[in-house]
């Protein structure tokens, strides 16, 4: 792992019950200010990535560093610190609020926990309430009494309080009208260029993944099957993977893809996962070499990490004939 990323994976693997692969063998690297975007289906890993960053779920093997500090020593060593390195803002906005607590009494204990000054937290407080554009009476409220679109804004004011360098995301727009959600992306953007957070995004909708990111990384299976510029992989996808979640979607791509590509079968098993490439079983370009040998994540002339024998073999607009293996 670099020293100067800001936040890293080291052939990190989560495995639950011993036989659930819901990482397997993850390395990352994220520099600081970085904005990344992370997708795939459920069951690809997307969220244990990113509790096993934040420290909510442990590594089963390799281990996970923020600012250069293994997570799993930091949380030994001085839990607070790193918890005021890194925050997350969960799916599930509502249920991170105590019902019986109003909002005020809420952020103000997150930050009392850590010990820090109380005259600089309220100015803190009204500022990023500010920024929020929420009003200063909501601090008297209690949970059930806010929208969904003002509870997603109170968990950012909550994680931003404790000032961390990484800041985390989860479906942050999950649920939300759309005119909601691109006013809370704006603002999420606006707070990470003022603040130069490291900021990674998981999400399902391809369209707030292109608007808000620089870099994407895409996974299956618990894997990365391809890391690359936003802008490339939205003009040009390497794996046949991302080829077909772009494709249902003209809009999401610059090449404009003329046809949804619709894969066969469900997602396998994450506690039996396919010998060789794990997409080769619902692939529609997959040769007899996918089938026996796993792919080594390589980077292509673009400059995209891909994981795949047969890049860009799928196009946008429908399969064209995949190059062929002398190991076939």
């Amino acid at each position: 792992m670099s020293a100067a990323a800001a936040v890293s994976l080291d052939k990190a693997s989560v495995i639950y019950l011993g036989v659930i692969r819901a990482l397997d063998g993850v390395s990352l690297e994220i520099a600081a200010g970085e904005t990344v975007g992370v997708v795939g289906e459920s069951g690809s890993g997307k969220s244990t990535l990113c509790r096993l960053l934040v420290g909510l779920t442990r590594p089963t093997a390799g281990d996970a560093a923020v600012e250069g500090q293994s997570v799993t020593a930091a949380l030994k060593s001085d839990p607070k610190a790193f918890r005021r390195q890194i925050q997350m803002l969960m799916q599930d906005a509502v249920a991170t609020l105590s019902p019986r607590m109003t909002i005020g009494s809420l952020m103000r204990e997150a930050v009392a926990i850590h010990g820090l000054d109380r005259l600089e937290t309220e100015a803190r407080i009204l500022a990023l309430l500010e920024r929020l554009r929420l009003p200063v009476s909501i601090l008297e409220r209690y949970p059930h009494e806010i929208s969904g679109g003002q509870a997603r804004r109170v968990g950012v004011i909550r994680a931003l309080l404790l000032r961390p360098s990484v800041l985390v995301a989860d479906e942050p727009t999950a649920g939300l009208d759309v005119s909601v959600q691109g006013e809370l992306l704006n603002l999420l953007l606006e707070l990470q260029r003022e603040m130069n957070l490291t900021f990674i995004m998981v999400s399902h909708n391809l369209h707030v993944i292109k608007r808000v990111t620089r870099r994407t990384v895409v996974m299956y299976l618990g894997q990365i099957v391809e890391d690359a510029p936003t802008e490339a992989l939205f003009s040009r996808p390497a794996h046949p993977y991302s080829t077909t979640l772009l494709s249902t979607n003209p809009l999401l791509s610059a090449g404009g893809a003329t046809n949804a590509i619709i894969l066969k079968g469900e997602i396998p098993s994450n506690a039996n996962p396919p010998q060789g490439c794990r997409f080769h079983t619902r692939c529609p370009v997959a040769q007899p070499l996918c089938a026996r040998t796993m792919p080594e994540l390589t980077r292509t002339e673009a400059g995209s990490l891909v994981r795949c024998h047969f890049p860009y073999s799928l196009a946008l607009a429908g399969p064209r004939p995949p190059a062929t293996s002398s190991a076939d």
